[in-house]
């Protein structure tokens, strides 16, 4: 039974009868966090914090805020300033470089800035900071890596090594769906249509973006067979403890378990490659890019043309044709 705690945080009065007696939850930890932290003016972070829980963000949204935006208050307060009315860019700007010394990828470092420039404009709006302050933003340059996918061997090596059923079905259902690792962890039986080979994600993990993905036979059978050996009342499809589901370290660890098996431990792959593999393997065989961008459930279809940098069969064979006229000799004339 969860005890009842007052909620953390600076509250009106009208407020705090409202909510006092509420369950302890993720949002009341953030707020405890803060207010331990004892950073500059911490209240307009708590009215942040509560804005981006009203206009129903998720925790993982929340919480890469209250890490970006704590960073840089601790490193505000470093620099011996405590009001944030007195903000500069110059301030954000030796942030950029502190966050740089201490070895973040330029990934993290973007990714602090996009929360921390919604913090700014959040100031704005509340007129506690002028507006001039977003006028000259800062740009870094982020690599465009390509996804990295699970080479069609390997692949073989890895399913050839699966003997559990429910891992069987965890892999093969990440492999052959293209879901996101934690949208299979939360699926619920409910959401499984085997007969029509489909599965429902109501919610997306990332962008809240629904849609529907299909079985291929081998994962239908996986499923299956899972499905066979377990309670007839569970909850979720992969269950873990005290009802909930199963982990995303416990997921990490079957992966890992079986790369070592099949002796690909070093080649770097990661549970998410399995998201790359299915996108790649599909474009592939001929599907087309608009299609593969709703089975992936991106907002962008900038997102999805990664793959199409990886895997395009039309310039692999189009070089080879061009570069066996070049070996025969075929090309004539001075340059």
């Amino acid at each position: 039974m969860i005890q009842a705690r007052p909620i953390v945080g600076r509250l009106q009065s009208s407020e705090i009868e409202a909510v006092s007696y509420q369950p302890f939850s993720f949002i009341d930890r953030l707020f405890q966090k803060i207010y331990r932290m004892e950073l500059p003016e911490s209240e307009q972070f708590e009215n942040y914090v509560r804005h981006k829980w009203r206009m129903n963000h998720k925790a993982s949204t929340l919480k890469g805020s209250f890490i970006a935006i704590s960073s840089f208050l601790s490193f505000y307060a470093g620099l011996g300033k405590s009001k944030l009315q007195d903000i500069v860019s110059g301030d954000v700007e030796l942030f950029v470089e502190h966050e740089q010394d201490r070895g973040l990828q330029v990934t993290t470092i973007v990714t602090r800035l996009k929360c921390l420039w919604a913090f700014l404009r959040f100031l704005i709006e509340q007129e506690i900071v002028p507006e001039r302050i977003l006028r000259r933003k800062i740009k870094l340059t982020v690599p465009d890596f390509l996804p990295r996918a699970i080479a069609p061997g390997d692949v073989r090596a890895l399913l050839g090594c699966i003997e559990e059923a429910r891992d069987r079905a965890l892999i093969l259902i990440l492999l052959r769906t293209g879901l996101r690792i934690g949208e299979v962890l939360r699926l619920k039986v409910r959401d499984l249509d085997i007969k029509e080979r489909k599965i429902h994600i109501y919610e997306g993990e990332k962008n809240c973006l629904g849609r529907v993905v299909y079985l291929s036979d081998d994962a239908r059978m996986a499923l299956k067979l899972w499905l066979g050996r377990g309670e007839p009342k569970r909850e979720y499809l992969f269950p873990g403890q005290k009802q909930n589901h199963l982990g995303y370290t416990q997921a990490r660890n079957i992966f890992v378990k079986y790369l070592r098996a099949a002796g690909l431990q070093q080649k770097g792959y990661r549970i998410h490659s399995l998201r790359h593999t299915c996108a790649s393997e599909l474009l592939n065989a001929g599907m087309r890019l608009e299609c593969l961008q709703v089975l992936l459930g991106h907002h962008d279809i900038e997102m999805t043309r990664r793959y199409a940098r990886l895997t395009d069969k039309s310039r692999e064979e189009e070089y080879f044709r061009a570069m066996a006229t070049i070996e025969q000799g075929g090309i004539h004339g001075a340059y």
